[in-house]
Formats: C-alpha cells, structure tokens, sequence
C-alpha cells in the first residue's frame, strides 16, 4: 500500500527520503519535496487508497506528526478532543492541535488522515511520532504509563531540537521586535525577518529630502533604524532583511532583496508585519497620490494639498501642513476619527476649520490626473458626492491618501498553515493570549483584528506574549485601558471607553459623564479660543462611579492623559478625583473639580482661568 500503519506509526511513501534534516530545511508540499518523494518510489505512481489524494495534503499531516512531540488531530466542536487536550495539560505536557472543522481542506485533510492511521473519529493523537489513537486509546495509554514512557526516552524536549529557531518573527513591527528581545533574554533562540516593500512612489523610508526639516526627520528615522538593529543585535536576536513566507507547517521560506531564498523552521512564530496605507482604488491614485509613508521623503514642499480621508493619520497630516502655513483641505466620506468619541472628533474638526483647514464633507475622489508636471506639479481631482448626485474637481499640487491602512498578511503563506484571516480587512483574529488558530503561529500589533492600532500597545502584548511562553508569566495584555493622543492642532488625549461605546456597553441608566470647558491661562491673555478646550469623564454609576472612560482636548493633552491613565488602570473613582488636590493653574487642575453632568444639562462655559 502507499500508506499503511506501521508499528503504530503513521508512515507516508518514501518517507525517509522525504523528511528533511537539519542541514536541508524541511519543506513540505513544495514542488522539490514532491520530486524527492517520487524518485524514491523508482518514478511509481502512489498507488492504492492514496492514489486520488491529494500528496500535498500527505505532506502536510506528516510534518505536523514529525514537528511536535504531542500532536493532536482534533475538532472543536467535539467533546473527546477538548477532554484529550485537558488530559495533556494536566499532564502539563505541551502539544500542538490541528482544528481540522477550523483549518482550509479541513475535511480533505481528515479523509487523508482516516487513510493513514485508519481511525474513524477525532481525536486521534501521536506521541514521539508514535501513533496512539483516538481518546479512548490514548486514555488507556496514559493510564498504563506508555505516554509518559515515550516522552522520557526520547526525552521530553528533544523535538525542539531539531528546529533551527525557538521563535521566528515575521516582520519589524515594534511588537514583534520587543518580543524577540524578550524572547532572547530568556535564553531562546530567535530571527526576525523583516523586509519593506517599497511604495508607488518607492520609499522605503530611509532616504531623505524636503530641506532641513526633511532632512532632520529622515536622520531620525535612521538612527531609530539602526538602534533598533543595534538592539537586536546586542540581545542576540538574529536580523535578516527578508521577506518571511510560509511553505509548511514550522517552516518558512526567507527571500532578500537578490531573490535569494532560505529555508528555516521554529517551534513557534509570531506575525508581526504591521500595515501600510490602502489607496482609493481608483484612476490615478497609485500613479499621482502620496501616502503618510511618502510625506517626508518628499523631494519638495507639497504645496496646495488634499487630504483625503478622517483618520488620525489624515488629520495629523493636515494639521501639520497647515502649520506651515500651507492651503490644506480634507476631503472626508462621513465621519471624523471613527472610533474614536464623536464629541471630541467633531469639536477637533471645529477647531482645524477654525484654524484655515478646509473640509469636504460626505465626498470621495472617483479620478486623479496629472494636469502639470513639476515639483510640484499640479493634479486635478474629480469627486462625486457619497449619495451619487454630484461631482465636482479641485485642482492641487499634491494628494495626499489616509483613508486606513491594510494588513500584511496575505502574501505570507498563511494559507497554507491554516491560519484565519478576515477575509475582507485582512486582520488575523487571535485569543486573548494572541495566539491565532494554530497553536503554534502568534500575532501580535496592528495585524490584530478588533485591538488598537497603536505602537506602545504592541510593544507591551509583545514582551507579556514572551513572558507567558518562556517565563511562565500569566499577565495578558489590556486593550481597554490603554492611553493614546491624536496630535492634531489642538491634542486629544483619551484613555478607556468613548461615551458611545460606554451607553451602549453599560446602558445610559448606568453612566454618568462630567464635563468642562476649560481656558489654559497662557490662552487668556492673548484672549485665544476661550471654551475650546474641553474635559470630560465617564463613571460607571453601578460601580462606585469607577471612572471608565477620559477624555481631554487641549495643549500638552498626551502628557496630561499619561498621568491619568495610570491612576484609571488603579480603578479610580470620581470620589477620589474630587479628594485629589489640583495644581493651579494648569489645565490638568479641570479634572479634580469637575462638578456639571450632561444629564443635569448645567453650565459649563468657562471665563477665565
């Protein structure tokens, strides 16, 4: 036969031609590996029950049994496969399990399955490559002390062994790389492989220009670079300027710049390559348009600029430019900062149009042309109104998109690991332990599907992720109490639930919102925009009036929210708050006297500091 059990073990056709070894690689399912196999059958079809299946398939239930100590075949729908895997956990024997109801070809996978070990149901599990059965087997098994016998003489960690890495990192995302350096102090051995592809406009973001200011950001962008590089360096990570790929199961192909490929494998892997800006998908766009990644390698000032999008990135953007005193409009589809509280979203756009920003609202570019060229030169930009019923065109020197950012996960071999992705935004949804549906893949920062995008966020899931797999660490990652600052002309500074999502959450019977104007006493003697700076808390009533959400819009917001946010992941409550002596006169100072709630309607105009 073509495949057969032998002595209790699962053995696909030339198997031993086919595994790989440490100075080759493993590489399942790739045409090489086929080659291999067939030319050890003397050129003879795979004959028998195999002889429809797919030999891919083949490979790939091989290498899971070859590349863990515990292998578990199960289905999360199904009872004896959760009960198999609390018997290896109170074991405290790690395993890895293949969901075949959760995995691409699952059934396909299974029927190949069936045929190699001729079980009829899941769980089927292999110990030390030792085929051991279905849950009553392996129940048996445990009980007569075979399991624990197959582990000692081999010896437990012997599998690990024979990966060339611990832990592979995909991508140069600040999570993944705080993460690795963790990972190393622990006296692992890790990679990671990071590559950038170039925009449109082929940045890679160390180059530079847009005078001295251009020239300052793009220095700085360097030695951040090579910090980073130094770092890992010193934590004896090792770096390789690769683009990471997925062939098979713990094995992954690294391509640099030359074209030139390696194959490497690990006990585990975290997906760390980040996002990059999504374009409009429309004429012109990748051709004409820039991106927040092309800003600041712009080899000229931009001039007249569309902005095109309402995300922090946009507005930042925006902002900026219109700093410089540049003639700055944004062109929005519907509304500013989603996901973010639409209060303050709607009092930031207030002030930026205030401030000689223009909006467009409820309008999106249908076609980009180049009407001049030049540095800059000048586009023309054709909008339709989001109802369809009109159009019209600006003209602009540059266009700048920042209409959300992608993914990168769908060109690193994730299918063929079976690891899920939400198909439409490319997010990769994970546990709270950000561990994606193959126990064995973790991710971690901006690829996380409903987590906040948000550098020190993944910095700090990265390190907690390394403690809880190398250093018995059980502390899981807050993605609620997290403090973030939008740095658009006036700051926004928030930490914990925006007053949308608390109403819904809690109910409006339950929340109580407290809230100010407050006027900066460097503000007053200029007379500059009195009662445009705002502070608000949200308590939840049900719990001792806990403050659950903060939100602050005015000068130096991020520094005044980092201090808070700390005192909010400690449980403070409003009456605390109130007992906490302010500092007069700074604008933090608002949030110890706050005293007018929404539902009571009260004044809440200041006229002085």
């Amino acid at each position: 036969m073509g495949s057969s059990v032998r002595k209790g073990r699962a053995v696909l056709p030339a198997e031993q031609a086919a595994r790989p070894s440490r100075e080759q690689p493993h590489r399942a399912a790739t045409e090489d590996y086929h080659h291999e196999a067939q030319n050890a059958n003397n050129g003879q079809a795979i004959t028998a029950c195999c002889k429809n299946k797919d030999k891919d398939l083949q490979f790939k239930i091989q290498a899971y049994i070859d590349k863990n100590t515990v292998m578990i075949f199960s289905n999360t729908a199904c009872s004896l496969s959760a009960k198999v895997k609390e018997l290896f956990k109170s074991m405290s024997i790690p395993y890895c399990s293949l969901e075949l109801d959760q995995t691409e070809d699952g059934q396909k996978l299974q029927d190949v399955l069936y045929e190699l070990t001729m079980e009829t149901s899941v769980p089927i599990v292999f110990v030390q490559q030792k085929q051991i059965g279905d849950y009553d087997k392996t129940l048996k098994a445990h009980k007569e002390g075979k399991i624990q016998k197959l582990l000692e003489t081999k010896g437990h960690d012997h599998m690990q062994d024979s990966y060339d890495y611990d832990l592979i990192v995909i991508g140069g995302g600040s999570g993944g790389l705080a993460a690795s350096k963790e990972a190393a102090k622990y006296g692992k051995k890790v990679m990671v492989l990071d590559y950038v592809t170039p925009t449109p406009q082929g940045t890679r973001w160390v180059k530079h220009s847009w005078e001295t200011m251009t020239e300052a950001v793009q220095n700085y962008i360097g030695s951040l670079n090579w910090g980073y590089r130094v770092s890992l360096r010193e934590k004896k990570v090792t770096y390789e300027n690769a683009f990471g790929e997925f062939v098979g199961p713990h094995t992954i192909k690294a391509t640099n710049n030359k074209g030139k490929e390696k194959f490497y494998t690990a006990e585990k892997f975290l997906i760390a390559t980040g996002e990059r800006p999504r374009y409009l998908g429309v004429p012109g766009d990748k051709e004409y348009c820039i991106t927040s990644d092309d800003l600041f390698s712009l080899p000229y000032c931009p001039g007249k600029t569309l902005v095109v999008g309402a995300s922090y990135v946009a507005l930042e953007c925006a902002g900026f430019l219109a700093g410089l005193g540049l003639d700055v409009t944004v062109m929005v589809r519907s509304i500013l900062l989603r996901g973010f509280d639409q209060e303050m979203a709607n009092k930031i756009g207030e002030h930026m149009e205030e401030h000689g920003v223009k909006f467009v609202k409820e309008f999106v570019p249908i076609k980009v042309e180049q009407i001049e060229e030049g540095t800059p030169g000048k586009l023309k930009v054709i909008a339709q109104s989001t109802d369809g019923r009109e159009i019209i065109e600006g003209e602009y020197n540059t266009v700048l998109v920042a209409v959300g950012r992608d993914a990168c996960t769908r060109t690193i071999g994730l299918d063929r690991v079976g690891v899920k992705i939400n198909e439409r935004s490319g997010k990769i949804p994970v546990s709270d332990e950000e561990q994606t549906n193959v126990p064995y893949i973790y991710a971690i920062g901006d690829v996380l599907e409903g987590k906040l995008e948000l550098t020190p966020v993944a910095i700090q899931a990265g390190r907690l992720l390394a403690q809880r797999l190398y250093a018995g660490a059980t502390l899981k990652c807050d993605y609620v109490n997290v403090p973030t600052t939008v740095f658009t002309p006036l700051e926004y500074g928030a930490c914990g639930f925006s007053e949308e999502t608390a109403l819904e959450k809690f109910g409006e019977e339950n929340i109580e919102v407290y809230h100010s104007y407050f006027w900066p006493l460097e503000w007053t003697v200029p007379s500059r925009d009195n009662n445009k700076c705002y502070a608000k808390i949200i308590c939840n009533i049900q719990d001792n009036e806990r403050v659950i959400g903060f939100h602050v819009l005015g000068p130096n917001a991020g520094e005044v929210t980092q201090g808070f946010s700390a005192a909010i992941k400690c449980g403070l409550t409003k009456a605390q708050l109130d007992n906490t002596i302010g500092i007069h006169p700074v604008c933090a100072e608002i949030f110890t006297t706050l005293s007018v709630t929404k539902r009571s309607g009260g004044n809440i105009l200041q006229s002085g500091c």
